[in-house]
């Protein structure tokens, strides 16, 4: 499938919020970490900066009353489906929940593009999860609403990309510098696919740990090469945990998997815990997109560079200036 490409994300100076037709990223799909320059981040993630601000200071206000997301779900989320609705609905807006897909008429047969012109009669933004990869921009060929993805099978999260250097960046005030080591399931790990992409933005050396049948995919270890990116690969945590500012693990994802018995073999690879970090940095941190099903031990919590529970929080003001912004009101 040839791949959508977004529309040119347009300049300007910061704008206070408000109506901003003319503003960066207005109408704009989010279909990839690709369409991002550094300039970029540094709009949005002001954006954010202002949006955890003003939640901080009056919880919600009325910058998107009148507006309407569809959440559209095709596969089982919590975390990503609840941070859109929570985003939404602290500026003010509306949510169309659509989690259970299976009920509804795509389970009669119906195409994702008429899914998503049909939605868009009643929503002025669409949120898509698929499970295959290149479904966001299908969706977003056909919509003239704009469509943010949430997750397309294998591929891209670009918004879980977005947070996740937002967090980075609020912990470790810099990026430039870091080693920045991905530990676990690799090969499906659709969040590390976007981040890796995304950290070629920036000076940084990324260390890959995972089993032998769970690697980095080839296409995205040739981006960061054509990037010039420092990259290499180990099958222990130990080789490099000394020498990483930011450990970023993901769970071994059972549902890729076809035979049951090969996930059993990996699900417990890597588990991180307080004995594993006697040997880290005083000053790194440890990152997970969530659920987490074992990789850390819930020991780890309460230790200060646990930072997985703190990113839930950056990401909702990342997603409540995406939502501002492709709606034109910052």
């Amino acid at each position: 499938m040839t791949p959508h490409i977004p529309k040119t994300v347009r300049k300007s100076p910061y704008l206070p919020f408000g109506d901003h037709k003319n503003a960066p990223f207005y109408g704009m799909d989010i279909l990839s970490v690709r369409q991002f320059k550094r300039d970029d981040l540094e709009y949005i993630f002001g954006v954010a900066h202002e949006m955890a601000g003003m939640v901080r200071r009056v919880g919600t206000f009325d910058l998107l009353k009148g507006k309407i997301l569809a959440n559209l779900f095709y596969e089982p989320s919590t975390r990503t489906s609840a941070s859109f609705t929570s985003a939404m609905e602290r500026l003010g807006g509306s949510v169309i929940p659509i989690n259970e897909v299976r009920y509804s008429s795509v389970s009669k047969g119906e195409s994702l593009p008429d899914t998503v012109r049909t939605l868009e009669a009643y929503a002025d933004v669409i949120v898509l999860r698929h499970p295959e990869v290149g479904s966001a921009a299908l969706a977003a060929k056909y919509a003239s609403k704009p469509i943010i993805n949430a997750g397309d099978g294998v591929g891209e999260h670009p918004t879980q990309a977005l947070l996740d250097l937002f967090t980075i960046t609020e912990e470790m005030n810099r990026v430039d510098g870091l080693t920045i080591t991905m530990v676990g399931d690799l090969k499906y790990g659709r969040t590390v696919h976007s981040l890796a992409r995304l950290l070629t933005l920036f000076n940084v050396r990324l260390n890959y740990v995972s089993p032998d049948i769970l690697p980095m995919p080839e296409d995205v270890l040739a981006e960061v090469q054509a990037s010039g990116t420092p990259q290499a690969s180990y099958s222990t945590l130990e080789e490099v945990l000394p020498e990483s500012d930011v450990i970023y693990v993901t769970r071994v994802q059972k549902e890729r998997f076809a035979d049951e018995a090969e996930y059993e073999k990996v699900r417990s690879s890597y588990v991180i815990s307080p004995e594993t970090l006697k040997i880290a940095k005083e000053d790194m941190i440890v990152m997970h997109p969530l659920p987490r099903v074992g990789e850390i031990s819930m020991d780890l919590d309460t230790d200060p560079r646990a930072a997985y529970f703190r990113q839930v929080e950056y990401g909702l003001y990342v997603r409540m200036a995406l939502l501002a912004m492709v709606l034109g009101k910052a």
